[in-house]
């Protein structure tokens, strides 16, 4: 068959099967099973497949009609236009963490960070800890719980080549890390899917083949975060910074649970709700009290 007559076929099928995204998700399995961007297989619209090819996107369409995501199916997907490995130990890197890394970049550039391990919390991948090691040339302490995550964030990063500056710590959060107040920032991308949503049903991509570990924040999706914020005091420097990605409806009650430890002998200076570009909250930013508390 042809390719045009493939990527029809595709679009076709995946719709059939209840996947929106079907022309796309069609082009990027026939070019990786052909090693050609999506460029490329529009200038071979008319290049007949070979058989070999043939039947590992066959093999590839259908593993995608049962919903498997493309990452997994693939075993990479794009983070910061860098790529990434994954598979079903890890969350796929998603465009809402992209954001998140914006923001610490950002913030980390308006104002100098100060000397010190910057710490990557629940790393998964290793997406944002290999983006904050290659974009601020800065030493990256990453921890997550589950050793087949660690085992990705290793490979992605000996392949960016970072594994010298991103040291990998199998831990639950902090519990790895005696007292000292020794991180100027600290950034996750945590749980905080809630129960509720679990139970209601989430996309047969991310029910079927995520990690329920990195997903599940508790009844209210709040229980990782609320753990982060009751350990800050012991391992956060004075002024640091701290930023969370969180769900599209929590800042409400984050900020009720946080804004009563601000003020002037509280913990925390500052608390705010960043909003991503779709106007939904997405980063939780903590700024440290300066008092030392």
């Amino acid at each position: 068959m042809r390719v045009i007559d493939l990527l029809r076929t595709a679009a076709s099928e995946l719709r059939l099967a209840g996947i929106d995204s079907g022309d796309l998700d069609g082009q990027l399995l026939l070019g990786a099973s052909l090693h050609k961007s999506r460029t490329g297989l529009y200038l071979a619209a008319d290049m007949e497949v070979p058989e070999e090819a043939l039947q590992v996107f066959l093999r590839y369409l259908e593993r995608r009609k049962r919903r498997e995501p493309v990452a997994y199916i693939l075993g990479e997907r794009e983070f910061w236009s860098l790529p990434f490995i994954v598979n079903p130990s890890v969350l796929i890197p998603r465009p809402e963490t992209e954001f998140l890394v914006e923001q610490v970049l950002t913030a980390c550039r308006r104002k100098s960070l100060p000397d010190g391990w910057i710490l990557d919390l629940c790393c998964g991948s290793g997406a944002i800890a290999v983006v904050l090691a290659l974009e601020l040339q800065r030493d990256v302490v990453a921890v997550d719980l589950s050793g087949d995550a660690l085992a990705v964030a290793q490979q992605n990063c000996r392949r960016h080549r970072v594994d010298d500056r991103v040291a990998l710590v199998k831990a639950d959060l902090l519990t790895a890390f005696a007292a000292g107040r020794q991180f100027p920032l600290l950034v996750s991308n945590p749980p905080y899917v809630s129960r509720r949503q679990i139970r209601q049903g989430l996309d047969p991509e991310v029910a079927g083949y995520e990690p329920l570990l990195a997903l599940d924040g508790g009844e209210d999706g709040l229980d990782i975060i609320a753990r982060i914020k009751d350990m800050l005091p012991s391992i956060m420097r004075p002024g640091g910074e701290v930023f969370i990605e969180i769900g599209a409806e929590q800042g409400p009650a984050l900020s009720r649970l946080l804004v009563p430890a601000t003020g002037p002998d509280g913990l925390l200076k500052t608390v705010e709700i960043l909003k991503d570009y779709a106007g939904r909250d997405r980063v939780l930013h903590l700024t440290m009290s300066e008092n030392g508390r």
